[in-house]
């Protein structure tokens, strides 16, 4: 559970009935609603806001900016909750903008594969809105994150090695700026060479630059079949090996998730399953029924060659579910193996020749540590993720996570790699952001003051404020 935290706010009750008048009961200032909203979950602190607005049109939207651009009241957008660097955590108090009733699917155009919605529309809404249309939207964190979150994150997940990510999938936004102009970025079409690519720039922001209230996604065809797989492997290497060979042969592999053997035993202790304790990867397959049993093949003989044993694949709807069930309850299964410990989760991408070697420095410098932290990686990507159990009440081991984290992210950026490949800065990752990008910090700064003056955009995130 996170630790509760008062914020900084300079926001007076005068203010907040400014807001009240203008919003009546879509406006709280109920403190279990306020701990509620300033939080995420990550292992960073909560910090409440002053308020929640929750809005339900684009012209809310631009009532409370053109409020807060008047007060310069800090303005913070909340999607579904799921982020992992406390990017929702109010730290200078102000108004939380709530985003979840801002959840229609606005149109899909099944010819033109590509849906166009409000940010409070979460992935799993999406995808059972799609199925009968015999579409689907790949990009899968795990969580049932809000399609504005993700954009805001720049997410990915367990098919970017397919599919790619929200970067790649995000075609157009409607966004409200810090003054309360709307600007419409990109169109439907299906590329473009006309000016600046603000959709690009916008996801990725988390909310510092303004406020996503429509997105027209790119949508993708079911595939005819699918297979899941699973191989053991003994040792981190031979399994990245296999990741490295399978994507040099252009195998169209649709998953590849690593898991290290503590993973494993958390998985198979919390979902009452019997894998072997080892490097596993968990795959998947999409194509036609031909394709994906050549790809299972392929793959099965490349892992052999690495030393890999015991594997299996399934076409079994049920038998396929249950294995992506257990990865995406890895954080679950995690914290079980600590009850009173609280996960911090945190995330590096590397380039997939250097996987291995960054995953392995990292586990020998948890166990000379003494510290339990289960790994699990999206190694088709070259990004993994340390899912720390830690003691809040424990200064020392806190401490200690801290310069262990700080370890491995500064060997992932020396190995020509990033401090996060997809739960974006927050403020949890704030300190890392100059050492990756030099001055290149300070072109988005210059991005941020020209975009956001006032600095009431999401303020402590991505940048010191």
């Amino acid at each position: 559970m996170n630790k509760l935290v008062e914020s900084a706010s300079v926001v007076t009750p005068d203010i907040i009935q400014k807001y009240r008048d203008a919003f009546g009961e879509q406006l709280t200032t109920n403190r279990a609603m306020l701990d509620r909203f300033g939080q995420d979950e990550s292992f960073h602190a909560t910090c409440p806001p002053d308020m929640v607005v929750t809005v339900r049109t684009t012209d809310d939207v631009v009532r409370v900016l053109q409020l807060s651009s008047e007060h310069k009241t800090p303005v913070i957008p909340y999607g579904a909750g799921t982020s992992l660097e406390g990017s929702v955590a109010a730290l200078y108090g102000g108004v939380c903008v709530n985003m979840q009733e801002m959840n229609k699917i606005i149109d899909v155009h099944p010819e033109d594969m590509d849906v166009v919605l409000q940010p409070g529309v979460t992935r799993r809404q999406l995808n059972n809105h799609l199925k009968d249309k015999g579409l689907f939207f790949p990009v899968d964190p795990g969580a049932d994150a809000s399609v504005g979150g993700m954009i805001s994150t720049r997410a990915s997940g367990t098919t970017t090695v397919r599919y790619g990510a929200m970067r790649d999938n995000v075609m157009a936004l409607e966004v409200v700026l810090a003054d309360g102009r709307v600007v419409r970025t990109g169109s439907r079409a299906r590329k473009s060479a006309a000016g600046y690519d603000l959709t690009r720039l916008i996801t990725g922001a988390e909310g510092t630059l303004g406020i996503v209230t429509e997105a027209t996604l790119r949508l993708y065809g079911i595939p005819e079949a699918m297979a899941a797989a699973v191989c053991t492997f003994s040792s981190l290497e031979s399994a990245v090996d296999t990741v490295i060979e399978t994507i040099q042969f252009g195998i169209p592999i649709a998953r590849m998730e690593l898991l290290d053997d503590v993973q494993l035993e958390a998985i198979n202790r919390y979902s009452k399953t019997n894998y072997t304790v080892a490097p596993t990867l968990f795959l998947e397959f999409h194509g036609t029924d031909a394709s994906v049993a050549e790809q299972s093949e392929a793959v099965s003989a490349i892992a052999g060659e690495h030393g890999g044993a015991n594997f299996s694949w399934t076409t079994n709807t049920e038998e396929r579910n249950q294995l992506w069930r257990a990865r995406h309850d890895a954080a679950y299964a995690s914290k079980a193996l600590r009850p009173n410990g609280a996960i911090w989760a945190t995330d590096v991408c590397v380039p997939i020749s250097r996987l291995a070697e960054c995953i392995a420095l990292t586990r020998v410098d948890l166990d000379e540590n003494n510290l339990l932290a289960p790994i699990v990686g999206h190694v088709g990507d070259g990004n993994f993720h340390l899912v720390l159990l830690v003691d809040h009440n424990d200064v020392a081991e806190v401490e200690c996570a801290q310069k262990v984290h700080e370890r491995m992210v500064n060997r992932a950026i020396d190995m020509g790699g990033t401090c996060t490949g997809e739960h974006g800065i927050g403020y949890g990752k704030l300190d890392f952001l100059r050492t990756e990008h030099g001055v290149g910090v300070d072109v988005m700064q210059d991005i941020k003051k020209a975009l956001d003056p006032l600095g009431i955009m999401n303020p402590g995130k991505v940048f010191v404020r």
